[in-house]
């Protein structure tokens, strides 16, 4: 045998299968390929393998740009992004035959199906023996790293914040690699639009507008924060009329920046006394929190975590859901919310909490509702924050808020947009209000409402419900739950 065959015979070539850790920076999966002498880099559309919960809309459309992203930051290095759809054990074993790839790295997913799937690829190609190896690209901590002192998960989250400041930090993160080693020949390829990802009717472009998917977005978006929003980050976090908040949820989700980068990005900032990183990497850690309890609790995507809710008295009310989806409530505070959501596939947390307090508490209808709808309009749509947040609101899942917390949609605004400019910019109806009247229309005495061109029924709708009857309502189901809690 000659040195060119003894070289043949010995070249390797590896897939990186790519899912929620589209970028090339800190990716331990495409470090690993990288390698090889030929790597083969894959996306698999395979919808049916998350379980009941495939992508929403909102996020199909960005994952169609991110897509587009990730493809253009490999071509630069000698390499490119392969697509394929279908079930993703069926995918793999096939570019496996026509590639004779022998590695398959990817990055670990935390959601329930996804980790049952995944589970038995690993355990299917290590049959074949293929060398198949996961690794954390998406989480600061793994779930089943951060414990009790008694070896349990934690279901509060300031202990558990603790916890993880306690623990050996965060890796640096990885280069991105200078060269991407391409195969002698590629793999067949679908288009992107073969996907069939983004809407047949464009009702996208209020989103175009207001992010940009990818990895430079997801930079710009760090370095914005870094420079114009993280000192003044405790202060005007919940004030949803200003750019107070890292907007990075999205970036996140799709892996686009990794938490790694943002954390150690923080830490560098926060090195200057004249700074401080605490506040914000709490909610860094808050991510963490809910990927922690989806691992240990699985069953708290449809069900509640604390299982005396399991017979909470919730209404089925479809016209007052309808009106909640669409920001017709007759509460601005609530509708601006819903309508920003709907816009941009986006809501201001502060603004996520109180929206989704009115659902639970206001319209007693189920979280499961509220998690469904913003699971298919946001452009973050993650299981995990999803599933922790609606269930912290609802009472009935880990650290949950208080069963008498009901917030006031009309002093929450006052608080929060005292001068009205998130309301008027997303319920223009109401832009002539005075800030007195803004967020409680329906009290604003009769001249008042004309002089603004309003009529209450016709412009803007009456309150769907009372919030003073409706907030004695939840109250008294919250309290016949304790009830029952207690015996």
């Amino acid at each position: 045998m000659n040195c060119s065959e003894a070289t043949t015979a010995q070249s390797r070539t590896a897939i990186v299968w790519f899912r929620q850790d589209l970028r090339t920076d800190d990716n331990p999966a495409l470090a690993a390929a990288a390698k090889s002498d030929a790597v083969i880099p894959v996306y698999i559309w395979d919808p049916d393998g998350e379980g009941d919960l495939p992508p929403g809309a909102a996020s199909r459309w960005w994952l169609h740009q991110s897509l587009v992203a990730l493809d253009a930051e490999l071509r630069p290095k000698g390499s490119r992004l392969v697509l394929r759809r279908g079930a993703s054990a069926d995918v793999l074993r096939d570019l496996i035959r026509e590639t004779g790839a022998e590695a398959v790295f990817w990055n670990r997913r935390y959601e329930p199906a996804v980790i049952e799937r995944d589970q038995g690829i690993k355990s299917a190609l290590k049959a074949q023996g293929i060398d198949a190896q996961s690794f954390n690209s998406g989480l600061l901590f793994e779930p089943w790293t951060i414990e009790t002192k008694g070896g349990t998960p934690y279901q509060v989250f300031t202990p558990f914040w603790k916890a993880c400041l306690a623990a050996t930090p965060p890796a640096r993160p990885l280069p991105s690699p200078k060269e991407i080693s391409p195969p002698d020949a590629w793999p067949e390829s679908l288009s992107l639009d073969d996907l069939q990802l983004e809407p047949k009717i464009d009702w996208a472009n209020g989103i175009r507008e207001a992010w940009t998917p990818g990895t430079c977005g997801a930079r710009q978006e760090l370095q914005r924060f870094l420079k114009t929003s993280a000192d003044a980050y405790s202060d005007t976090r919940d004030l949803p009329a200003t750019t107070g908040t890292s907007r990075l949820s999205p970036h996140l989700h799709f892996g686009e920046i990794s938490p790694r980068r943002i954390w150690h990005k923080l830490m560098e900032w926060g090195a200057d006394a004249s700074h401080d990183s605490e506040p914000y990497l709490r909610q860094l850690v808050w991510r963490e929190f809910a990927h922690h309890l989806l691992y240990h609790f699985p069953h708290t995507t449809n069900r509640p975590l604390r299982s005396n809710f399991e017979n909470f008295p919730w209404a089925t009310n479809a016209r007052n859901l309808k009106a909640w989806q669409q920001g017709r409530t007759g509460y601005p505070f609530v509708d601006a919310g819903m309508r920003e959501l709907w816009t941009t596939g986006w809501m201001h947390n502060r603004v996520r909490m109180v929206v989704a307090s009115f659902l639970v508490k206001d319209l007693l209808i189920s979280w499961t509702e509220g998690a469904r709808w913003f699971w298919d309009t946001l452009v973050d749509a993650d299981l995990a924050n999803n599933t922790l947040g609606w269930q912290w609101t609802a009472g009935c899942g880990a650290d949950a808020a208080p069963f008498f917390r009901v917030f006031n949609p009309m002093s929450q605004g006052q608080k929060f947009d005292p001068d009205g400019g998130y309301v008027r910019r997303w319920v223009p109806e109401l832009a002539l209000l005075p800030n007195r009247w803004i967020h409680a229309p329906f009290d604003a005495p009769a001249d008042v409402l004309e002089t603004a061109g309003i009529a209450l029924g016709r412009d803007y709708p009456h309150p769907i419900v009372d919030h003073a009857a409706s907030r004695q309502l939840a109250l008294d189901a919250y309290a016949g739950i304790r009830t029952s809690e207690a015996t």
